[in-house]
């Protein structure tokens, strides 16, 4: 502050410190180094101003008056001053000034005081330290009389005012002032009390300080503008506000004028306490009085004025200091910028900002705060990150107030990865502090739908112990509603409830949590509880409440809250809260129909979501008159169909179908047709329903007209595909194309699909064919439904045909295409074609799906392609692809049948650890792999563990094993395998009992091998290899009789007999 820099303050140095041999002084012999002077170092005035200054000219060349003794005086102080600048820029340059010429008397009176280019002569040094010893003593042991007695007569009245300036302690003033008041030179100055006054009030004495003040009056010195300045100047700094402003109002009255200095001290004290009012009126005075302000003033009186709310007076003040010739300081422009966002005035915050870079000012990061807050309130996020990279650039420390900013403004963006990013980074800074940044980061993973992260935030914010506010708890439960975790979202909203009220943001999301999962009781009572504790409702939580009631019929009920919410000014401008209003009360003893009624509302002042949420109630009740009223109302409304269709297909996914007749009848009656869209639309959710029957009179009512056309039919031929009616939906599409409607590429698809999905693929191919060679203008789709078709068709050359003439017709193949070409390709067992397919797919700029991944991998599997496998496999996991269930089964199907049973067991491990269970699949491909690797037992363990993990195994699996066994010529353990299928509640199937008695035959055991078939045979009968190979195996053993019942057996069954079969060809081998 200025007025620190007040002589009054602050005393002129004394000589340097005593040094003792342990000091560390400076070495003042060591030579000048080189550089240029000052600007202050000029010639000294007292050589000549022309000639050579080393050779001055002669004394009675230059003849000059004696110097008076004020002159005296004024000469050597201005040597002193110049000697002092000197020492301060010493160099190779500086200028050595000559010897003072002087009177005799005047140098005899230097020489007496022996100076020695001091500013003070040798006794008056050695007063100053003899006082100033007495500091080392404690308080009334010494005697300042007898300290100072060798002093007497010595020291003039200057002399003295010297020694008391050059005090530090109160005591040492007190005490000297006293026994300076005794000395025969001593008179009373308002100087010497101005000294006593500024030192009192360094140290905080202030009652000493009225007292003296008190005294001077009394010894008849009026006080001047120093002394008063100098007791304002105390009292601010100690803050004794009331003190100082009285004592201001006094030194007004005396029409004393103060220095600017002293206004800085007393503005500067008040606005610390924060009264600013008291400021502003100092200033006036200030400004009244005519005192120059400097840049100090205007920042203290422009940051009063703004906190006062006087914002014309700050900007007039603002320009009145850019006038003056001063740079605002970067407080007085983030005052300014603050006042202005508050007030939404952005351009003045722009122009303001423009000119605080123009001038250099580099802002803070409370600044750039304020700029983005309020760049994010207009949605100008461009300017945000704009404003991020000056910051940035200009190395401000960026705070954690502008990372959540920032954070805010990514999430707005839809950055999410880089908002994380930020959170990252703020977190590992260490500044994490404030709940506003974690609840920012919990509602960006909010808006990316990852509710689990948001509560993860949300958790670490718990760990640090931060206290929660009511939006922490309006955080939480937003990501309880999303998740639809009915129980933890009532604890965090009777949490909530607990800070006080609840708000309607807050109550609309439990409201509308147990809406969407139709907890309709659960939702009354609710109602109930917050319309008993006062909740004030808004606009939003008004229209949740209305459609419980209306859902539920609780007609009574929304008449009573309407009632009460006709005061809310929230609601004044509510079309659905008036609509409401309108019907239940302005109305609700008009129950018989009236068109005057209908036609005195204009209808682009309802809401048709109210007039639909009224209709379904007066539906639900049968008032007829009613629900005829609201619906010549609404479809008297913009898209007013559209709302009696949708409350049509509400009515039948409720399962109320006579009512969605009865409406769609009374809107027929009433001369009115549903638009294609909403026809179109009602026939599809029909389709999807299963309701045929519905879906045909709804197209056979509307079918004629000459406005519905393709939609209309593909939405008909749709619902026919969708119920199974493939071959009504064929007929449909044959009829409307015959009688010349264009369905266009949406119902070729449709029809081409359902016809494959039925197997028909002649019909399917035809129409292919046609629309291929009749040129009709294909889509994406379209062409992938036709690829498709010929797929499942087997018409390889066809599919690979389709997909060459898109490409010929500029249309772009999306991911499904490729996908389903490397199909093609992988069963035409082209895979170098398959390989280029999947190269094109990934050269889209799109991310493939883990689908395109796994069909290429699984063709390669087939071709024994293992290391191409794998290889695409860890591609896909790079590519950021985490592997599913299906995927790693199709992985370990690839190992299993190259028999690479290490690979497979790695997989199964890592697919538990990723958290996709196996499931019987996985365990045959594991089995097949051990058994393919020769590990029996192992394959067999896995087995048994099988039921370990709750997953019961299947013939399939011992198949897999008894085969192994068979093929090792291990019949026994084959047999031994064979007997204990029955232990797992299973009949071994006809393939095992095959695969058991081709061992017996191959390895000659033609015993046991008729023993089994006799065995088995009663559930056998029939089958051509087991037949034939008891016909071996009895001949080998000599029973003729039984081989040729057999064979006539198997000639009345008109099975053919194996010849070629060989009994013990292995054994042979």
């Amino acid at each position: 502050m200025e007025c620190l820099k007040s002589s009054f303050l602050f005393s002129t140095p004394l000589l340097p410190p005593h040094r003792t041999k342990k000091t560390k002084t400076k070495n003042y012999n060591k030579p000048i180094r080189s550089y240029t002077p000052s600007h202050e170092v000029r010639r000294d005035p007292w050589s000549p101003h022309t000639g050579d200054p080393t050779k001055p000219k002669p004394y009675y060349l230059r003849p000059k008056a004696p110097l008076s003794d004020d002159n005296a005086r004024r000469i050597i102080k201005g040597k002193a001053r110049y000697l002092s600048t000197l020492r301060r820029n010493q160099g190779p340059k500086a200028l050595t000034p000559r010897w003072i010429k002087r009177t005799p008397e005047q140098m005899l009176q230097y020489l007496q005081d022996d100076r020695n280019g001091q500013l003070y002569g040798k006794h008056v040094i050695a007063a100053i330290k003899k006082v100033r010893a007495v500091s080392e003593m404690p308080g009334g042991v010494y005697d300042m009389r007898l300290l100072m007695a060798s002093f007497v007569g010595k020291l003039t009245f200057k002399d003295m005012c010297v020694v008391l300036k050059e005090q530090k302690g109160w005591r040492q003033v007190r005490d000297f002032f006293g026994w300076m008041k005794m000395q025969l030179s001593y008179h009373p100055s308002v100087i010497v009390y101005t000294i006593v006054l500024r030192l009192y009030g360094q140290v905080g004495k202030l009652n000493l300080a009225e007292e003296i003040f008190l005294e001077m009056l009394d010894a008849g010195c009026e006080p001047d503008e120093v002394a008063c300045g100098t007791m304002l100047c105390s009292y601010a700094r100690w803050g004794r506000h009331k003190s100082m402003l009285s004592f201001y109002s006094a030194v007004k009255e005396r029409g004393m004028i103060l220095s600017v200095a002293v206004f800085n001290f007393m503005l500067s004290s008040l606005q610390k306490k924060s009264l600013h009012r008291e400021v502003i009126l100092v200033w006036r005075d200030m400004v009244r009085n005519g005192v120059v302000p400097n840049d100090f003033t205007y920042t203290v009186v422009i940051s009063s004025l703004v906190k006062e709310g006087l914002h014309v007076d700050a900007f007039d003040t603002f320009d009145e200091m850019k006038n003056s010739g001063f740079v605002p300081e970067e407080s007085i422009y983030n005052s300014l910028i603050n006042l202005s966002a508050k007030n939404g005035n952005r351009d003045q915050v722009q122009r303001l900002y423009d000119e605080m870079r123009f001038h250099g000012v580099v802002p803070s990061n409370y600044t750039c705060a304020t700029l983005i807050s309020l760049y994010y309130k207009y949605e100008d996020y461009s300017r945000v990150l704009s404003l991020f990279s000056e910051i940035a650039r200009n190395k401000i420390p960026a705070d954690e107030v502008i990372y959540g900013w920032l954070i805010r403004v990514y999430g707005k963006l839809g950055l999410y990865e880089d908002a994380y990013e930020t959170f990252e980074k703020v977190k590992h800074q260490g500044l994490l502090t404030n709940e506003k940044t974690y609840l920012a980061m919990a509602r960006v993973h909010l808006a990316s739908g990852n509710v689990d992260k948001a509560l993860e935030v949300i958790g670490l914010m718990k760990s640090r112990n931060l206290r929660f506010s009511r939006f922490a708890y309006i955080v939480l439960l937003q990501c309880y509603v999303t998740k639809e975790n009915v129980v933890s979202a009532e604890g965090t909203f009777l949490a909530l409830c607990k800070t006080e009220l609840p708000d309607a943001g807050s109550c609309n999301y439990m409201l509308g949590l147990y809406v969407g999962l139709n907890l309709m009781n659960k939702a009354k009572e609710f109602i109930l509880r917050i319309r008993k504790d006062g909740t004030q409702f808004d606009g939003a939580l008004y229209r949740t409440v209305m459609k419980v009631y209306c859902k539920e019929g609780m007609v009574p009920e929304a008449e009573q809250l309407t009632n009460q919410m006709v005061k809310h000014e929230s609601l004044k401008n509510c079309k659905f809260f008036q609509t409401f209003y309108w019907i239940l009360c302005e109305h609700k003893e008009d129950v018989q129909i009236d068109d005057k009624l209908v036609t005195m509302k204009s209808t682009d002042k309802l809401d048709t979501t109210a007039l639909g949420m009224m209709l379904r109630v007066y539906l639900t009740n049968n008032n007829f008159s009613k629900t005829k009223m609201l619906l010549k109302l609404l479809l008297g409304c913009a898209g007013g169909s559209n709302i009696v269709c949708h409350i049509i297909i509400s009515l039948t996914k409720d399962g109320e179908i006579s009512k969605a007749e009865s409406l769609n009848h009374q809107l027929i009656t009433l001369g009115c047709r549903m638009e294609e869209v909403t026809a179109a639309s009602l026939i599809s959710h029909y389709g999807k329903q299963h309701m045929i029957k519905q879906a045909e009179d709804i197209f056979a009512e509307y079918v004629n007209s000459p406005t519905y056309s393709t939609l209309f039919y593909n939405s008909m031929i749709d619902a026919y595909a969708k119920c199974g009616k493939q071959d009504k939906a064929y007929l449909l599409y044959k009829q409307a194309t015959e009688e010349g409607h264009d369905l266009g590429a949406v119902g070729v698809s449709i029809a081409v699909n359902a016809l494959t999905n039925q197997g028909k693929h002649q019909e399917a191919e035809n129409i292919i064919s046609r629309s291929l060679e009749g040129k009709l203008k294909l889509d994406t789709v379209a062409y992938n439904t036709f690829i498709k078709s010929m797929l499942e068709a087997g018409k390889l050359h066809f599919a690979s045909s389709i997909f060459e003439l898109m490409c010929t017709n500029g249309i772009t193949p999306s991911i499904q295409t490729y996908n389903t070409m490397i199909s093609v390709y992988g069963k035409y067992q082209k895979l170098d074609r398959a390989v280029e397919m999947f190269n094109k797919a990934c050269s889209l700029g799109v991310p493939l799906v883990e689908k395109a991944y796994m069909n290429l991998i699984g063709y390669f599997g087939k071709a024994g392609m293992i290391h191409e496998a794998s290889q695409l496999f860890s591609k896909m996991q790079e590519e950021g692809i985490k592997p599913g269930k299906i995927s790693y089964d199709i992985m370990i199907y690839v190992y299993a049948n190259a028999g690479v049973h290490h690979e497979v067991e790695k997989l199964f491990q890592a697919m538990q650890r990723q958290g996709c269970l196996p499931d019987s699949s996985t365990y045959l491909s594991l089995v097949q792999a051990y058994t393919e690797s020769l590990n029996y037992s192992k394959a067999e363990e896995t087995i048994y563990a099988m039921q370990s993990k709750g997953i019961s195994p299947s013939r399939a699996h011992f198949n897999i094993l008894v085969s192994a066994f068979i093929k090792a010529g291990m019949i026994d353990e084959a047999k031994r395998v064979y007997v204990r299928i029955s232990t797992f509640g299973l009949i071994p199937d006809l393939i095992c009992c095959r695969t058991i008695l081709k061992g017996y035959l191959k390895y000659g055991r033609v015993e046991e091998g008729i023993n089994f078939f006799e065995s088995i045979h009663k559930s056998t009968q029939g089958d051509r290899f087991i037949m034939s190979v008891a016909v071996h195996l009895y001949k080998s053993a000599g029973m003729e009789s039984q081989a040729n019942e057999i064979l006539c057996s198997m000639n009345k069954m008109r099975i053919p007999f194996l010849k070629k079969l060989e009994v013990g060809s292995a054994e042979r081998v």
